[in-house]
């Protein structure tokens, strides 16, 4: 096993419990994913285990067929799912899947999350969308989700009568984007029980997003 993925596996462990803290998962629901830098293997978490049981050992490692390389227990049974978005989507290093209440409300309703607030437009860059419902177990989930996330700046998708899945250019950019789907979810749903709320004209949602995905925060110097 190499060094890279026994790193990634370490990385990918420590997330879990950010699923955890953030309250976007009960019981033993829910997965983390990444995708091994230079390699055709990524790390997901195994399938029933808890989140208090689960180590960098437990992270087992499996090729972009989904098929099991490396680890003693069964991967997560939205395995396929994954895989077929790394193989779809090669710039995405991470994949993230949770039930969180108020996102998941949505994805019941089959209704997207409109851009109304401007931390939206920051991260996702337009409406939370919604995929298509698909069972668990093949790869048709994940089909779902290219096919939604391709038309999409969004790098979160509410799965029809599922739950949220969210990818990002690493495992911990996945994490942050399901924190946020989970946040605006409520906070949306919150405004509405108070009315209408006021959309954002596309012009100001180009504005932030391109504001926050190249300018905010810290840059290195070169």
């Amino acid at each position: 096993m190499s060094s890279r993925v026994r790193e990634l596996q370490e990385t990918v462990c420590a997330l879990h419990a950010e699923l955890v803290r953030n309250n976007l998962v009960a019981w033993t629901a829910g997965n983390v994913s990444g995708r091994v830098p230079g390699e055709d293997l990524f790390v997901i978490k195994p399938s029933g285990v808890s989140y208090d049981d689960l180590t960098p050992e437990s992270i087992v490692v499996c090729d972009l067929d989904g098929n099991l390389v490396e680890g003693d227990h069964a991967p997560s049974s939205d395995t396929a799912a994954h895989a077929y978005v790394y193989r779809a989507m090669p710039h995405v290093g991470g994949v993230v899947h949770t039930h969180s209440t108020y996102a998941s409300a949505w994805a019941a309703r089959g209704e997207a999350i409109p851009c109304v607030l401007t931390a939206m437009a920051d991260e996702f860059g337009g409406e939370i969308p919604v995929g298509p419902f698909a069972l668990i177990g093949g790869d048709d989930i994940g089909k779902g989700i290219v096919a939604t996330l391709e038309g999409h700046r969004s790098p979160a998708v509410l799965m029809q009568n599922h739950g949220v899945f969210t990818i990002g250019a690493s495992a911990k950019a996945a994490v942050k984007a399901a924190v946020m789907c989970e946040d605006v979810a409520r906070t949306v749903h919150v405004s509405r029980q108070l009315g209408t709320p006021l959309p954002i004209a596309q012009a100001d949602i180009d504005s932030l997003y391109d504001r926050y995905q190249n300018v905010y925060g810290q840059r290195s110097s070169r």
